[in-house]
């Protein structure tokens, strides 16, 4: 069986773990520790997962990171488990899901019983830039702080960043994504008073005053946290699209195709097609071609490139062309994709007949945004607004990152779809704004030279300026969060 694993990379080394194998569907499938079950699958091949509740459709990968049903599976007898944020382990027993599967009652074994009670300073939930640089800051004044992520490493979106980061040296210019995790896990890890807790669901919030987790290792830990401040910084996932076929294995959310390739080093396809030409597009694109994959285009429905210039500069120096005015209309193939169709569109966006273009291409990746991860704050009973520019159903907060349940902050893409680099600063804002209720003399001084270069430098640039009309109309002063409080 062929393996799809890259060997050389202009950029990373990848650098695989201790071999081993596991049973999928009776056969056997080698991997290596540190790639999850879906990339050892993957990389074998495999490219149909699951089917549809109702069972007549194929599923393949597509977020990668836990947030769809594309890749549930009975993983050692327990079924709907996300296999892409499943580790590989000798001997795991992994099984496809046809349909909604029984669920088994809980009992004996699988009962799960709370086991542990963790009190700490502040709770970050999230483990992305603005996760990280938050417990950065905190951590290192003393406070106690733990940060969960549901995925096996921490990191978020920056291990999967091949690409310099812009802007100030203070905000990593100049480092590419998977550096700057590094760097940061590797402060975090040398501080006492952080944990990261990996494989750890934070699931809701309890009128108590608690938070309840769930550890998911080979037996499943209930947790209960209580914390004097929380930071949810969760992050978003990927829009799909609504176009004839939209489901068949081989359509992938452009940052499920960035996982595989560059955080566990796996070809996602040999022919692609990109739909959206934003800054994720134009990148993925270009980390397509750095992974030896051959990109046939990019397809943007607008009539001009969402991204930044450089970005695109650079697939066109490869020979990629870019579509302005184009949508996809449909996929073909049987059990995957083997051909894309694009066309012209009207003003209104719709597709002009006769204007069609085909593409012979096993994988077409979406592009075409992100939604945040608000479902605990949702729970919670935070005020939210709805903003499409920023990608959907967005928290209130106070400029210094405060919701309307008090002490209660959010960071990075949950409040608002925008770069890392604002993630970072608001992750910080956040914890600053922690600081000074802890009564550190210097916080505010230094969350105000933040917000100064947020605001006034920043969020100055033409690029951005959506971000920031977005931003603005969810952002409400302290006076005006106290009444909504009341």
């Amino acid at each position: 069986m062929r393996d799809y694993r890259i060997i050389e990379h202009p950029i990373i080394d990848f650098r695989r773990g201790r071999k081993v194998s596991f049973t999928y569907n009776g056969k056997i499938v080698e991997a290596y520790e540190g790639e999850s079950v879906l990339a050892g699958l993957y990389a074998a091949g495999f490219r149909v997962f699951a089917t549809s509740p109702q069972g007549d459709r194929l599923r393949g990968a597509f977020c990668m990171i836990g947030r769809c049903s594309s890749c549930l599976s009975r993983v050692n007898g327990i079924p709907n488990t996300r296999i892409c944020i499943e580790p590989v382990r000798d001997g795991l027993v992994v099984e496809s899901q046809n349909g909604i599967p029984d669920i088994p009652l809980a009992s004996g074994e699988n009962e799960r019983v709370v086991e542990e009670v963790k009190e700490v300073d502040v709770l970050i939930v999230g483990a992305g830039p603005a996760g990280l640089k938050a417990a950065e800051v905190l951590g290192a004044r003393g406070l106690r702080v733990l940060v969960t992520t549901d995925h096996f490493r921490a990191g978020g979106q920056l291990v999967k960043q091949t690409h310099k980061f812009f802007g100030d040296t203070t905000y990593y210019g100049g480092v590419r994504g998977f550096k700057i995790a590094e760097k940061l896990i590797s402060n975090l890890s040398k501080n006492p008073n952080v944990e990261i807790s990996t494989r750890t669901f934070v699931y809701g919030y309890f009128k108590e005053g608690f938070f309840g987790a769930e550890k998911i290792g080979e037996r499943s830990v209930n947790l209960i946290v209580k914390a004097r401040y929380v930071i949810v910084a969760s992050g978003a996932s990927e829009r799909s699209l609504l176009f004839e076929n939209n489901d068949l294995p081989g359509i992938m959310g452009a940052g499920g195709a960035q996982t595989l390739m560059n955080e566990y080093g796996v070809k996602p396809g040999e022919d692609a097609l990109v739909i959206g030409s934003g800054n994720v597009g134009l990148i993925v694109a270009y980390q397509l071609l750095q992974a030896g994959v051959r990109v046939h285009g990019i397809a943007e429905v607008l009539r001009e490139i969402g991204g930044w210039f450089v970005h695109a500069a650079k697939v066109r120096r490869h020979g990629v062309p870019i579509y302005t005015g184009h949508t996809i209309v449909r996929a073909e193939g049987k059990d995957r994709v083997e051909k894309a169709v694009i066309s012209q569109v009207d003003r209104d966006f719709k597709p002009v007949p006769g204007t069609e273009k085909e593409f012979d291409v096993d994988l077409v990746l979406l592009a075409v945004g992100l939604q945040p991860n608000y479902s605990l704050l949702s729970q919670m009973g935070v005020l939210m607004k709805y903003l499409p520019e920023a990608g959907g159903l967005i928290p209130l907060r106070t400029k210094h990152m405060e919701t309307s349940f008090r002490n209660v902050f959010v960071a990075g893409d949950l409040s608002g779809i925008e770069e890392a680099t604002t993630a970072f600063i608001e992750g910080e804002i956040a914890a600053y704004t922690i600081l000074e209720r802890e009564g550190f003399a210097d916080a505010i001084e230094k969350r105000g030279r933040i917000l100064d270069y947020l605001w006034n430098e920043y969020r100055q640039s033409p690029v951005v300026q959506r971000s920031r009309d977005a931003k603005l109309k969810v952002t409400v002063s302290e006076e005006e969060m106290e009444r909504l409080r009341r």
